[in-house]
């Protein structure tokens, strides 16, 4: 492949991000990531050293001052974005694997497995998520990929349901038609001539879904039933600090502030690229 063929690739996957909106978003995910994932090598403490007085104010040796034993928030911040981030999109992807496949399978196939799926997904819907996790967080002790599970556990009706949804409308298009008529698998036409076909949608529905996954392991990691202290984590910042917020209330500001950003961020731009890929899906369905 030529330089130039590379140049255009690039710029076709890019093109969701012409719109300001698109290019915000991104900036403030680029921000937010780094501060997670690149942010811990450059932390001037350690985030479990008690460096100074516990709820003193920010000053020139701590940036944001110290939390509720003394530690540097400004180490912790730097340090407590990756388990949100990484067991959220873990439980993110684990849930769109099982959903996604039971939603396709379901849709193009509509036989009476599809009935039985569905009355499966409905019995999971019957259980209210919150309590779900809990109940699992609270039987499973330590183990955080329990949790991860869990939630992983709460999406897949939902996925299932909607992707169902959409391949059910796409299994009915001409193009699907003929790769039946070639004789191609459903394996095939699952993977060839449906799920490009669905990629919006999914990517639409993803950005919102991913932002949950984020908000339950925060909240499990905030009523205690997830990490253990001294792990350094932005929802157990907001726990461990809420009674001295307003001694040093950057202690739970700053945390907050930075899972708002990235919940945001996502969404904005999951948005530009669903409907850039929406475009591209309609231009590829008038070729046809």
């Amino acid at each position: 492949m030529s330089v130039l063929a590379v140049a255009r690739t690039i710029e076709r996957r890019l093109a969701f991000a012409r719109s300001w909106r698109a290019r915000i978003g991104l900036t403030v995910l680029a921000v937010v990531l780094g501060i997670a994932f690149i942010g811990p090598y450059f932390a001037p403490y350690s985030p479990s050293a008690l460096a100074g007085i516990p709820y003193s104010t920010p000053s020139g040796s701590f940036w944001l001052g110290n939390d509720y034993l003394g530690e540097d928030v400004f180490s912790r911040v730097l340090a407590g974005g990756r388990t949100v981030i990484l067991y959220g999109a873990i439980a993110t992807l684990l849930a769109y694997a099982v959903g996604g496949a039971i939603g396709l399978f379901a849709g193009y196939t509509r036989t009476r497995l599809d009935d039985v799926l569905m009355r499966l997904m409905d019995i999971l819907l019957a259980f209210p998520p919150i309590l779900f996790l809990l109940v699992v967080a609270t039987g499973a002790g330590s183990n955080i990929w329990a949790r991860v599970v869990a939630i992983a556990i709460i999406h897949v009706p939902s996925i299932a349901r909607i992707i169902r949804a959409a391949s059910q409308e796409v299994s009915v298009r001409g193009y699907v038609e003929a790769a039946i008529a070639r004789g191609d698998s459903t394996h095939v036409v699952l993977r060839r001539e449906i799920l490009p076909n669905i990629w919006s949608t999914v990517v639409a529905d993803g950005g919102p879904r991913f932002t949950v996954s984020i908000l339950l392991v925060a909240a499990v990691n905030f009523l205690g039933l997830g990490l253990s202290p001294p792990a350094a984590d932005w929802a157990m910042m907001i726990s461990e600090n809420r009674s001295g917020i307003t001694i040093n209330p950057w202690a739970v500001v700053a945390p907050a502030l930075l899972i708002g950003a990235l919940t945001v961020s996502i969404n904005v731009v999951a948005d530009a690229i669903a409907g850039r890929l929406g475009k591209s899906v309609e231009t590829e369905t008038l070729r046809r």
